[in-house]
């Protein structure tokens, strides 16, 4: 069990730590000089099982609450210190609201300097913690009055017993979630090198284990590890840890950045968030209103930007977007604390429901309903509302940073649906999964009804009008299942529906084998219809009737009205594209005319049939190949 004090400037805080442990967790000069805390300080004592108790000792004074803020983030246990002298002072409030909005529960408090007092005055402050603890988390807190000076307090040994037995019946953390440590500090020792430490908020690391320095993004490995002031080979959720890291200076790590899974979090500008407002936080704030956030161990400005009120009122709950200049990284459930724009008071706090948010569309009907699954996740619902919201699914990878868990311990529901792509597996409802499908397959059955001659579509080009959000990977492994089920069948790169075929009578395999011969003779500039029907003596409408079944059969290309290329042809007129959009970047009409021997018009006739079968892309007055295209790898 972690410990935090918290309290007023100059209340015992750290002469208590030391008469629970014997620890003087003041480490700095100017601290032994003042006689006050400046930075964290730390302690640790064993305890009858085993295991071993520690002690954050934070400062009190009113300009140094951030560092308060950034020891207590991932305690258990907080230790709320008042001096019977002065009695409650507005850093005792400022600590005390600090601790509920961050969700300490558990916790006692010590009424030191007890010494200095008469009874009166101690049964008085007494009075006025109670009243002051009643409406928090804190409001079933035990108070130990005690002189943390006087060798061999009753008291003192009293909350060192109560402490003792807290730890013993805290629960343990469950190690399933994705490793990550808030640094709180970072130091070097000779012959050590990089040691950064803090406390680890969830999983657990192994000496070995490369992780990730975020939100920067850096891979370091773990030399060594000290847990709970003792050198393992493992920490776990709960422990305070020092890491020493391999692979990067000293310079390079701070306080306020993670150590994790590369797997836990992503650097962004814009949290989503829900945010509570203490009912005593000053004035309404509006869109654009700067604030200091505290989530982990980083203190950052950001600017707010309201999703689902007008202005953010004390006492109230909002839903808003934090926008930073720099990226920083946090997980869905994590607290932080809000401070004015002046970091002066202490105005609300908040959870992190989204740590990378979009920019557009952040207050549309979908994105609030997300939020909302978001929500009901935390509260321990699983990802079925989650999935819910996603008719285009969801990728393992997010889901396994918005659960803060591995794929295999994430539970999938049985309703679920989870696909294999070449870029990693997707998670859906399984009935959003069959609407895409319907809906690849309605596409497909419309453009036949529209284009009865034409032999099918690429595949990326049926993506563009079907479902051009979708994840490419994921409409790959859609068509693919679709195909293997003969639900859908490929004729080259054209994708057609099982029963649109064409089949050809003894005669006109007859006139088909007279036509392909003349077009193959023409090369890339083949007969019309009409000359063609001349040559044959076959009247046009008989010509076109064969040739559209040879076109579905794919045996040919249409590329205007009367206008047929042979398959091989064609297949020479994509390469010859090819080769001068790699020369020249891209295809200008002049450059693949020269390059093909035609007139201008003609071929500007090819390239727009290659714009419409999704083998290139009209920008402006050139043609770019597109990289998505059936075409670059079949023709």
């Amino acid at each position: 069990m972690i410990v935090g004090t918290a309290g007023h400037i100059d209340h015992g805080k750290t002469s208590l730590v030391r008469a629970l442990t014997g620890v003087d967790t003041d480490r700095l000069k100017e601290e032994k000089e003042r006689g006050i805390s400046i930075d964290l300080g730390y302690a640790y004592t064993p305890l009858a099982n085993g295991e071993v108790l520690g002690f954050v000792d934070v400062p009190g004074h009113e300009r140094l609450v951030h560092t308060m803020i950034a020891g207590t983030g991932g305690i258990d246990f907080a230790l709320l210190v008042v001096a019977a002298d002065d009695g409650i002072m507005p850093q005792t409030r400022e600590h005390l609201a600090i601790l509920g909005l961050l969700g300490v529960a558990r916790g006692a408090v010590a009424l030191t300097k007890i010494d200095r007092v008469d009874e009166r005055r101690v049964r008085e402050v007494e009075s006025a913690i109670r009243a002051a603890i009643a409406p928090t988390t804190l409001a079933e807190a035990p108070i130990f009055a005690l002189d943390a000076t006087a060798p061999g307090d009753g008291a003192v040994a009293a909350l060192r017993e109560h402490l003792n037995a807290a730890a013993q019946s805290l629960p343990a953390r469950s190690a399933d979630g994705l490793f990550r440590l808030a640094v709180d500090r970072v130091f070097t020792l000779p012959g050590h090198g990089t040691i950064a430490a803090g406390t680890v908020r969830s999983g657990c690391v192994r000496t070995g284990d490369t992780v990730a320095v975020m939100p920067a993004g850096n891979l370091v490995r773990v030399r060594s590890i000290h847990a709970q002031n003792r050198a393992s080979e493992t920490g776990s959720a709960g422990q305070r840890c020092a890491l020493n890291l391999a692979g990067i200076e000293r310079t390079a790590l701070s306080r306020g950045d993670w150590l994790a899974d590369p797997r836990a979090l992503v650097a962004a500008t814009r949290l989503d968030v829900k945010l509570y407002r203490l009912a005593d936080g000053g004035a309404a704030l509006v869109n654009r209103a700067p604030l200091h956030i505290y989530v982990g161990t980083l203190h950052r400005v950001a600017h707010l930007v309201l999703l689902d009120a007008d202005q953010w009122v004390p006492g109230a709950g909002v839903r808003a977007q934090l926008m930073f200049d720099a990226p920083v990284c946090a997980s869905p459930g994590d607290p932080f604390i809000v401070r004015d724009a002046q970091a002066i008071h202490t105005i609300g706090g908040g959870v992190v429901l989204d740590p990378c948010a979009p920019a557009r569309r952040r207050r549309a009907p979908e994105r609030s309903a997300y939020l909302s699954a978001v929500e009901r996740l935390l509260a321990g619902e699983g990802i079925t509302p989650l999935l819910q919201q996603a008719p285009q699914g969801i990728e393992m990878q997010e889901l396994v940073r918005l659960c803060s868990r591995a794929p295999e311990r994430i539970p999938i529901p049985a309703q679920a649906r989870v696909v294999d792509t070449p870029r990693g597996h997707y998670v859906f409802q399984a009935a959003q999964w069959q609407a895409l499908r319907g809906r690849a397959l309605g596409a497909l059955q419309n453009f036949h009804a529209q284009r009865p001659d034409e032999p099918g579509v690429d595949r990326a080009a049926l993506r563009r009008m079907t479902l051009p959000s979708l994840a490419d990977p994921v409409w790959r492994a859609l068509i693919a299942e679709l195909a293997h089920e003969q639900a859908v069948h490929h004729n080259g790169h054209w994708l057609h529906l099982p029963e649109h075929r064409a089949t050809l009578s003894d005669g006109e395999q007859r006139l088909a084998r007279k036509l392909q011969a003349s077009i193959v003779a023409g090369r890339f500039d083949p007969p019309w219809v009409r000359d063609l029907a001349a040559a044959a003596k076959a009247p046009e409408d008989d010509v076109r009737s064969v040739l559209r079944k040879c076109v579905i059969q794919g045996a040919v290309y249409q590329v205007v009205r009367d206008l047929f290329y042979d398959r091989e042809c064609m297949r020479e007129l994509a390469q010859t594209l090819q080769q001068v959009a790699r020369v020249h970047g891209n295809v200008e009409a002049a450059r693949y005319r020269d390059a093909i021997g035609v007139g201008r018009k003609r071929a500007i006739q090819i390239l727009e049939f290659f714009d419409r079968v999704g083998y290139t892309r009209r920008t402006r007055d050139v043609r770019v190949l597109r990289t998505d295209s059936g075409w670059h790898r079949q023709e």
